[in-house]
């Protein structure tokens, strides 16, 4: 899977990805933190059914709002103060908050996703990736990480691997409308390449 991927870190995160499908986004052994709602499962339930724009948003705004439970009062506060850094622009300020934030809190999957989030905005695509993957292994349903990795692979002008990606995203939310656009413009751009 993934088969063109270069580095070691894709090539992890290709096989995380890979053992979402194979399994069914079910890794015995690790603990989900935040991702043990029992609302969770229905909602992506419902999230393979849905195909109109407005009832797949609110699913995955419901899916959004359980991730981002933060785990414990320190873990919240954290949250809180990386989202108003990021707000103003400070992403040195927010990044440090995240390192905080996973150190104390390494199940939090929403905790490595957030960091994941910010090493992209500061151009680190190999952090995020990496990342990314720890937010995989949290969460193996996170359309959200999935969907960064695949824009990851699209700035990175790996247009196969991006297509793939945004494709897993599709299995888990079939009505997304962003990777559904992601994948027809990879699409038109791979085939005016051939």
């Amino acid at each position: 899977m993934l088969r063109w991927l270069r580095s070691t870190e894709l090539r992890s995160v290709a096989c995380t990805i890979g053992l979402v499908l194979v399994t069914g986004g079910v890794f015995s052994g690790v603990a989900l933190g935040d991702q043990t709602a029992p609302e969770l499962p229905g909602l992506f339930e419902q999230l393979l059914d849905a195909r109109d724009d407005p009832e797949v948003q609110a699913l995955e705004n419901e899916i959004w709002r359980h991730w981002l439970v933060a785990p414990d009062p320190i873990s919240e506060l954290l949250m809180s103060r990386i989202s108003r850094a990021m707000a103003v622009e400070e992403l040195d300020v927010a990044l440090r908050l995240c390192n905080q934030l996973v150190e104390s809190a390494p199940d939090f999957a929403e905790g490595w996703n957030r960091r994941a989030t910010l090493h992209y905005l500061m151009g680190d695509f190999n952090s995020s990736v990496a990342d990314i993957g720890e937010t995989l292994i949290r969460e193996p349903r996170h359309f959200g990480a999935i969907s960064g990795l695949g824009l990851i692979f699209m700035r990175q002008n790996k247009l196969e691997a991006a297509l793939e990606v945004f494709e897993q995203v599709l299995i888990i939310s079939p009505g997304s409308v962003s990777a559904s656009r992601n994948a027809e413009r990879i699409l038109k751009a791979l085939s005016t390449e051939i």
